[in-house]
């Protein structure tokens, strides 16, 4: 599908590719809903350098800029002026020579809506690492200090000796609120906590091609610590799509490696539901989700706990009531899928790598009243994505195009746990709070266990 947009003052008339997926609702230009965060390079195949013109570059940059424009559905909530992105960045690319320099243009455009589920699909060595799915290190603002609350388990940072409740006083040698304030965009209207907080996640996660010594404090006091990333990136060595076992006390228990865009985990979910479907209880772990997936696969799983029909999510399409002044919302329902329903407690373990597609899974099963969710934040990222393949260069571009909400109309990133849990406070010394808290919802939820004859 093909559609010529008309652009502010363009070079030439621009036909932008767009993609569909399972997902396409959207009557208008953008249509596809990847729902992907970090989607491999492989989705877009970037012209080679030193093979386009100046005007073929001017022509891509106003394409991405007017399908943003147009499309991006949080503009409502952001301080970026939009129309001083384009007089800050077009004129730059007069100095491009190579696909490589368009395509940090082109990061630095997108990053100046701070948001994690705005990215190319493609990267270059310099790239920054895209938060969540490359992040291993979630911190905070506490005052002017910033705190670890939480480390990817088995991550790199693990590894180097960070934990939660850390504070973090530099990153490289530089003082954090410098480093941090570097990553915030240039044309922002107004100060915006929630600039702050991507541009700390940000820094924190680093360029692919930089190392990362950070500065920090904690009871044994102040030092840098090195991590040796080594060139990998975050969760890229799953080779399962979930794992699945029988716990203790005869609950059940299964974790979704990052697979939530596979349809081949509809299959192997049912499998693992039939083994397990005599326990008294299920513990799904959603924390190894990172870069979202689609609503078919996520409704594949919601089905087996549902006996009727039922909405499990909020959609709202921003730019049809810009541009028409209509307002476009539906309720996304599940319907109940295979042999059985499983109808014993469940407890769904989130963390901040729960994303995008998993954090719709959770607020769905939240919704449903299927189960509780008891860990941290999750990745709060924002809606539903599109995607686009720039026309001259072949570069990928994925925004927000829908706002998602819980069936109770909250939205979706600002969901809370039913059970938060502060990592920075051990739990009876237990390597794995999240775990443990769930385990004890669930056995709350279950009741004792019947003695056998």
């Amino acid at each position: 599908m093909a559609a010529t947009r008309k652009m502010n003052a363009p070079s030439a008339p621009v036909r932008t590719k767009h993609i569909r997926s399972s997902h396409g609702r959207f009557p208008l230009t953008v249509v596809a809903l990847l729902l992907w965060l970090g989607a491999p390079a492989s989705m877009s195949a970037p012209a080679p350098p030193g093979s386009l013109t100046r005007l073929q570059y001017e022509q891509d940059f106003d394409a991405l800029w007017g399908e943003v424009r147009d499309y991006y559905a949080y503009f409502d909530q952001k301080a970026t002026d939009w129309d001083r992105v384009r007089s800050l960045h077009r004129p730059r690319v007069e100095g491009v020579s190579s696909t490589a320099e368009f395509i940090a243009l082109l990061e630095g455009v997108l990053e100046e809506l701070y948001d994690f589920h705005a990215h190319l699909n493609t990267n270059t060595a310099s790239s920054p690492r895209l938060v969540p799915s490359d992040a291993d290190i979630w911190a905070r603002w506490s005052g002017e200090s910033v705190i670890i609350t939480q480390v990817r388990p088995t991550s790199a940072a693990d590894r180097a000796g960070l934990r939660p409740g850390m504070q973090i006083t530099s990153i490289n040698g530089v003082p954090i609120a410098d480093a941090t304030r570097t990553r915030i965009g240039r044309s922002l209207r107004r100060h915006d906590r929630g600039a702050r907080d991507w541009a700390l996640l940000a820094s924190v996660a680093g360029k692919w091609n930089e190392p990362r010594v950070l500065g920090v404090v904690d009871a044994s006091g102040s030092r840098r610590i090195a991590i040796d990333d080594q060139g990998s990136r975050a969760g890229s060595a799953r080779t399962r799509l979930l794992e699945s076992r029988r716990l203790e006390r005869n609950f059940g228990y299964i974790r979704i490696h990052n697979s939530l865009g596979d349809l081949a985990l509809v299959g192997q979910f049912d499998a693992a539901l039939a083994a397990l479907r005599s326990t008294r209880g299920l513990i799904l772990d959603l924390r190894d989700t990172p870069s979202g997936g689609n609503t078919t696969v996520a409704r594949g799983i919601l089905g087996r706990f549902a006996t009727r029909e039922m909405p499990y999510q909020r959609h709202l399409l921003p730019a049809e009531e810009r541009q028409h002044g209509v307002r476009r919302s539906w309720i996304e329902l599940v319907s109940p899928r295979g042999s059985f329903a499983y109808t014993a407690p469940i407890v769904a373990l989130v963390d901040h790598w729960t994303g995008s597609m998993g954090e719709g899974i959770a607020i769905g099963l939240d919704g449903m009243g299927a189960a509780t969710v008891v860990g941290t934040e999750m990745a709060r990222l924002s809606g539903a994505t599109s995607g686009i393949t720039l026309p001259n260069t072949g570069i990928g571009v994925t925004f927000p195009t829908e706002k998602l909400f819980h069936v109770n109309g909250a939205p979706r990133e600002q969901f809370v746990p039913t059970v938060p849990v502060d990592l920075s406070i051990a739990l009876g010394g237990s390597t794995d709070p999240i775990l443990e808290a769930g385990l004890g919802a669930l056995n709350a939820r279950a009741g004792p266990e019947a003695k056998r004859p």
